[in-house]
Formats: structure tokens, C-alpha cells, sequence
């Protein structure tokens, strides 16, 4: 069975769907349920997934570009396509990446 998406509900007044639209939305509960304890390696293995994206995302750019460097192609859309492609997920792994470090810095000088 397909999972289904309700978060686009708007004025709900049935108290059952609010919860239900809380404890299944994928707006207002990105890491699953809150019952488990893993969270952590929830988030860790998402970083992982992304890193692993963008390495893929890099890889098809060299190819295209070396494939287009040698003369094995002539289709600069290809080209185009691959390097906007690369160049967005690495923005956007460096971002991830310089919010998880500014949040363990902002952690680690907290003061019990």
C-alpha cells in the first residue's frame, strides 16, 4: 500500500486527522516517529546518502566533460545539464555541511 501524503490538508477539524496528519506528515515529521531512539543514525545516514549523491553528481560531470573534451560527443546540453546538476549538490552538501558544523559549535559552548 502506498503511503499517503496529507500534509496539504488545510482547516482540518477533525481532531483525528490533526493527529494522524501530524504523526504521518513528511512536513512535520521528517525523521519517522519520535518512539525510536536512533534518530541520530537516522540523520547520519541521510549526510551519508547526500554525500554519496553529490560524489555521483561530480563523477557524471567529469565523464560528460571528458567525453566532450575527446570528441565522443558534440551534445553540449548533456554537458550543460551535468554540470548544473554537480554544482547544485555540492551548494547544497556544503550548506549541510556548514549548518551541522555551526550547530555542533553552537552545542559544544553551551554552558551546563
Amino acid at each position: 500500500m502506498a503511503s499517503l501524503d496529507i500534509s496539504q490538508l488545510r482547516n482540518v477539524s477533525s481532531d483525528v486527522i490533526r493527529s494522524a496528519e501530524l504523526k504521518n506528515s513528511t512536513v512535520y515529521n521528517v525523521l519517522g516517529s519520535q518512539d525510536e531512539d536512533d534518530s541520530f543514525s537516522k540523520i547520519f545516514s541521510m549526510a551519508m546518502e547526500n554525500i554519496n549523491t553529490t560524489n555521483a553528481y561530480l563523477s557524471d560531470q567529469e565523464n560528460e566533460e571528458i567525453k566532450w573534451a575527446l570528441g565522443q560527443t558534440d551534445n553540449t546540453h548533456d554537458l550543460t545539464i551535468a554540470i548544473n546538476k554537480a554544482q547544485t549538490a555540492l551548494q547544497y552538501t556544503v550548506a549541510v555541511r556548514d549548518r551541522a558544523l555551526s550547530a555542533y559549535r553552537e552545542i559544544t559552548q553551551m554552558q551546563i
